[in-house]
């Protein structure tokens, strides 16, 4: 990499805040140069300043774009009521794009997110910092190479803390649903039931969720999809039933074992060599997956910014090469396709096709 990269960073204090070091994580790559950033909040924008060591600030993040022309900017916010004209405004000036995730509210703002970053030739990476770790490869060779058979079932399930149900599904099980989409493919269809406090959800239930989501409802999610490969998965949540060490993460199943991963750049990650899915009953010890295989001494150190890091890395080439990011914006609609057809699929009370005929939020209806 010759070139320096100039870098804006978008934050929005009390808002959503910087991500989770979607803006210093550019401190930790020397192609990169910060050259810019804006947040609307005085105090939120100087201790940002200070934090990134950068002297031209904004408190709009157009005039950013405008006056300091960067090459990428970091889209900090958790909220996602900010993030599609954030990445429209990016977009339309050419500017290539970091961002947390989900991506969005809605299917319609994620198809003109799509659409304007397409037309302009715009590079869009998601924080989905799982799919950049190198465990991912060494569980699909594991898979390739038959270490536990066919693949019959995956099963995802969210951090089910005080957020469980709808709210878990948007901010955390998209992380889920990203690692479905990369071991499985593309869903066709799926069938989902959710629920308040024991209760079908109906409109009474729909209310505006937190961090900038929309229309949300349910303290329970139940999700299943048909796979294009023929394999089907699912997704629970449930508020207040987390897990201590944590499930949150995917299961893959298949005829002769089971491969279980958790969340994050160097996840917690096992091979269970079992048909029986029993170890209790079998025998069979569940065996470590590192980035050098699985049963092999982990070489790498799990520094705390170290996805974003790869990730960033990745973004470069991709400009560099004029390729899609590793986890690209059409991913990143996927996912938002997956949540949405949940609650499709609840108020249709059955299974809905994907992708979904319509785009806008299904609880907006009600």
């Amino acid at each position: 990499m010759t070139t320096k990269y100039r870098v804006g960073v978008i934050g929005h204090t009390g808002q959503g805040n910087y991500g989770h070091g979607i803006d210093s994580v550019w401190l930790h790559i020397p192609a990169a140069e910060i050259v810019g950033l804006s947040d609307p909040d005085d105090d939120g924008r100087a201790a940002a300043a200070k934090r990134l060591d950068v002297s031209n600030t904004f408190s709009d993040y157009r005039k950013l774009l405008d006056e300091t022309k960067p090459d990428i900017v970091s889209i900090c916010p958790r909220w996602l009521d900010q993030h599609c004209e954030m990445v429209l405004a990016a977009a339309e000036r050419g500017i290539h794009i970091y961002m947390e995730k989900p991506l969005c509210r809605s299917l319609d703002e994620a198809d003109r997110m799509v659409n304007t970053c397409t037309r302009h030739n715009v590079k869009l990476a998601i924080a989905h910092t799982t799919r950049y770790s190198p465990k991912i490869q060494v569980i699909r060779d594991l898979i390739d190479d038959g270490k536990i058979g066919q693949v019959l079932e995956l099963r995802g399930r969210g951090k089910e803390d005080r957020r469980g149900g709808g709210e878990d599904l948007w901010v955390l099980g998209s992380h889920v649903m990203n690692l479905i989409h990369t071991f499985s493919g593309e869903p066709e269809w799926c069938f989902a039931s959710a629920r308040e406090e024991g209760t079908s959800v109906s409109r009474e239930h729909v209310k505006e969720g937190n961090e900038g989501i929309g229309p949300l409802a349910g303290d329970t999610i139940s999700a299943m999809y048909g796979m294009a490969d023929g394999v089907t998965s699912y997704f629970g949540s449930h508020r207040h039933t987390a897990g201590n060490p944590r499930r949150f993460g995917l299961q893959i199943f298949g005829s002769q074992g089971v491969i279980e991963i958790v969340t994050g750049y160097l996840p917690d990650a096992y091979l269970l060599p079992d048909s029986s899915w029993s170890p209790g009953r079998s025998g069979a010890q569940w065996i470590p997956i590192t980035s050098a295989g699985a049963g092999q001494p982990e070489p790498l150190k799990n520094e705390r910014h170290e996805g974003n890091v790869v990730a960033c890395l990745d973004l470069i080439d991709a400009i560099e090469e004029d390729r899609l990011p590793e986890c690209n914006i059409y991913d990143a609609r996927m996912t938002v396709e997956m949540i949405a057809a949940v609650f499709a699929s609840h108020r249709a009370g059955g299974p809905v096709e994907i992708p979904l005929k319509s785009r806008k939020n299904p609880l907006s209806a009600w």
